[in-house]
């Protein structure tokens, strides 16, 4: 009977986990305690917490609180590090009696200052090392991402790479350093215990300026406005400015336009416009980028192009052509309609130009798409014509076509021209040609026979002649199935002519 009224334990101690600071309970559940009493221990070191309702130890942190006699409870206020470890609930029967609860204090990840990287400066071409060490229990996992969520460049020691979006250690090696590695990089400490922390540390590297230019030549009709530009690589960022060919610097104003676009942290656009071209803005343009690193400078080389007011010579005649239609002068006003573009690319020699311009009448241009004006630019420097020309279509020769073609070449005070007419694969074609010193000659590779269309020389006091030796000259890509306007021409040299 007595045994039947024996103090037990209706359950076991919860264990509790509790971030460092916080508040922690156990609770002790017990029936039939009678005359008995319930006292709190440390497990590791059996020190006494509390007997019944008092407190035993000097820890102001602890106290005991009961509902009734079958639950007792104990507190720690704002607990540490080492309050961590095992709490005995004991009964003081006959023999002893007592539970134990663990009591596991987390510590949220926190990084070691004096062994985390502050943002880095190194040159290109160089290797860092980024470091982040953190603390925390359970001990914290760090992982490395890019800010602005791009990829993580990895090399191994044969240099062979490999791309992550995250990287997992407390050391990042990042080896040979390109320019496009540069950004800032995040560190992220975890440990399952919130909140997680991250450190941000920004990469710069250094290299001196670099200049691309889209553009080297730039041709424009008189009174349009033209844009040139530069493409500037540089960090730390330069400092970047135009200059004309008399050594004037260009500052924006009712002339000049001048204005820098950022594109990256280390790539800038420079663009200048020239309203209203006029004869006196011929000439070179440089665009300059310095930093402490060096300087850099690039040019770019402003001309005149025929505008859509400019006149046919009035010494040019028309020659006779074989074949069919009969021919018939022409105003050279069709050079460019108000809505039509030619774009014409020229390959600089010895630092000299060569121009041209190619008249066609409307009829060439049916079924293409209108071109914005104002903007007429020369391929140059590294860059392809991004404009291939057309082919030739199916059509038959006939009608009339008129071609000017001018070409100087500043080493030959002796002008030598060429014209010529072109056919698509199934269609007649024929062509007159005329020179100063030569006579021309047509060739024609179409499948069926046909009459050629007149041409029109626009200069050169040669007569034209529809027969002659062999003539080599400039490709004309025409056709009544013309895919594009655009003309790719080089530099012609007499020594290029052969007489007939």
């Amino acid at each position: 009977a007595i045994g039947a009224f024996q103090p037990e334990f209706v359950e076991s101690i919860s264990n509790v986990s509790v971030a460092v600071g916080r508040d922690a309970t156990f609770t002790c559940h017990v029936r039939h305690l009678g005359g008995y009493r319930v006292g709190w221990l440390k497990a590791d070191t059996k020190a006494i917490q509390a007997i019944h309702e008092n407190v035993i130890t000097h820890n102001p942190r602890v106290t005991v609180s009961h509902l009734d006699q079958n639950t007792w409870n104990l507190h720690i206020k704002a607990v540490s590090e080492e309050d961590r470890g095992g709490y005995m609930c004991q009964l003081n029967t006959d023999p002893m009696k007592s539970q134990i609860g663990f009591l596991d204090v987390v510590i949220p990840p926190d990084f070691i200052s004096e062994d985390t990287s502050s943002d880095v400066i190194v040159p290109e071409g160089s290797s860092v090392r980024l470091t982040c060490r953190a603390r925390g229990y359970p001990e914290p996992i760090v992982t490395w991402r890019r800010e602005d969520g791009g990829e993580i460049v990895l090399k191994d020691s044969q240099g062979t790479k490999t791309l992550v979006s995250s990287y997992r250690g407390e050391v990042l090696k990042l080896t040979k350093i390109s320019r496009n590695e540069m950004g800032s990089y995040l560190c992220i400490a975890s440990n399952g215990v919130p909140p997680s922390v991250s450190k941000r540390i920004s990469l710069s590297i250094h290299f001196h300026p670099v200049i691309q230019v889209p553009n080297q030549l730039v041709g424009a009709p008189l009174g349009t406005d033209v844009q040139i530009e530069c493409h500037v690589e540089a960090s730390p960022k330069s400092i970047n400015y135009w200059i004309k060919d008399t050594g004037e610097m260009i500052v924006s104003s009712n002339k000049y336009y001048v204005q820098e676009n950022s594109q990256s942290m280390y790539e800038t656009k420079m663009s200048m416009f020239v309203r209203k071209f006029q004869k006196d803005d011929v000439g070179s343009y440089r665009c300059i980028a310095k930093n402490s690193l060096g300087e850099v400078d690039s040019s770019i080389r402003l001309y005149e192009i025929p505008g859509p007011n400019r006149k046919t010579p009035a010494n040019a005649k028309g020659g006779s052509g074989g074949g069919g239609g009969g021919g018939g002068d022409t105003d050279a006003n069709d050079i460019l309609k108000v809505k039509q573009q030619v774009k014409v690319t020229y390959q600089p020699d010895d630092e000299e130009l060569y121009g041209s311009a190619e008249d066609f009448e409307d009829g060439e241009f049916a079924g293409l798409p209108p071109l914005s004006p104002h903007h007429y630019y020369t391929s140059g420097g590294n860059k392809p014509p991004t404009h291939k020309p057309g082919s030739g279509g199916n059509g038959g020769g006939g009608g009339h076509q008129h071609q000017q073609h001018q070409h100087q070449h500043h080493h030959h005070p002796q002008q030598n021209q060429v014209g010529g007419g072109a056919a698509g694969p199934n269609g007649g074609a024929g062509a007159g040609a005329a020179g100063a010193n030569g006579n021309g000659n047509s060739n024609s590779n179409s499948n069926g026979g046909g009459g050629g269309g007149n041409i029109e020389l626009a200069f050169g006091n040669g007569m034209a002649s529809g027969a002659g030796g062999n003539t080599r000259k400039p490709p004309y890509y025409g056709g009544s199935g013309m895919s594009g306007n655009t003309e790719v021409r080089g530099p012609m040299d007499n020594n290029e002519l052969s007489g007939g």
